[in-house]
């Protein structure tokens, strides 16, 4: 494996969660494997468990971090080919990722979508130029339309807390004041697509996720109805696919309550934080024994830690 962009990208998920889980066991026993490398971390956007997470991931392989937030300490990057730079932005992508190439062994980047251009965003600009012109392997931490490293941390969880050999998993949307991208539930779908489960969808209308991603999973309009006897709900918001980047309703209608779950079988909550409380999910569910939101985040180190492991094994 040389980059990480896509859950796909893993040879095979089954084996990574395993995987994931030995390390998790004793997070330590590879700790020279990384020794005398570098992980340069790239954030385009904010980030608490990503940045944490990864970093620690780094360190108990021994390998050494550097960051940089783009924001507000790097040159403004220029991605266009064939441009005259005479605007704002001071740097070609081809030069920035050629000499970060240089410093580090394994570049991670985030960088979310603009929500403004959703072919711009399908391109995954950032992330595939990185992964152009770097002579390194790139790792996601987030990207316009992906986030692995959260994916592959879900399925972690739910092998861990699976109690039957083929649960039914529900992804549900949830309202949010502000458009948020669609990463989170498109690599959620990609993945519980790759396992032995029984995957719906829930949403309002006007709220379908792209149909190349979804393909034929149902579709439910009536989220209690999806709810009926699932093993594991995760709640999430994204912005209206067809009417890109905008929110097209923010009644609580569709707030996770325990109400709601009643009708479930004793199904888990799995959300990827941060969520915001009585709006996405009610105090009651996310206070509750069933909700797994905070192993979710612990087993982030898990994930990116097999990630980087296995690029360092491919050389």
């Amino acid at each position: 494996m040389k980059n990480y962009l896509t859950i796909d990208d893993l040879p095979n998920l089954d084996n990574a969660v395993a995987e994931a889980l030995t390390l998790k066991k004793d997070p330590y026993k590879y700790n020279n494997i990384g020794k005398n490398k570098t992980l340069g971390m790239l954030f385009f956007n904010p980030s608490l468990r990503t940045r944490l997470s990864t970093q620690k991931a780094a360190q108990q392989l021994g390998i050494h971090t550097m960051i940089m937030n783009f924001s507000n300490e790097a040159w403004a990057l220029e991605f266009e080919d064939g441009t005259e730079m005479s605007g704002l932005r001071s740097e070609h992508i081809k030069e920035a990722a050629a000499v970060v190439s240089q410093y580090c062994d394994i570049v991670a980047i985030r960088a979310f979508a603009s929500l403004t251009d959703k072919e711009s965003d399908e391109t995954e600009k950032v992330m595939h130029n990185f992964a152009k012109y770097a002579s390194i392997p790139v790792v996601n931490m987030e990207s316009a339309t992906a986030h692995p490293l959260q994916a592959l941390a879900d399925a972690i969880t739910i092998k861990e807390h699976s109690t039957i050999k083929r649960p039914k998993i529900v992804l549900t949307w949830a309202p949010h004041p502000k458009a948020l991208p669609h990463a989170v539930a498109n690599s959620f779908t990609r993945m519980v697509q790759k396992l032995d489960a029984e995957f719906v969808i829930a949403h309002p209308d006007g709220y379908t996720l792209d149909p190349k991603i979804t393909k034929s999973t149902p579709l439910y309009r009536n989220q209690e109805e999806a709810f009926e006897g699932a093993d594991f709900v995760y709640a999430k918001n994204w912005c209206s696919y067809t009417d890109y980047g905008k929110v097209l309703r923010t009644d609580n209608s569709w707030m996770l309550t325990a109400e709601k779950l009643k009708n479930t079988n004793h199904a888990k909550f799995m959300h990827c934080l941060p969520v915001r409380r009585n709006i996405v999910v009610s105090d009651d569910v996310l206070d509750s024994p069933n909700s797994l939101v905070i192993e979710q985040a612990n087993n982030r180190t898990f994930s990116a830690q097999v990630v980087l492991k296995k690029i360092i094994e491919n050389g």
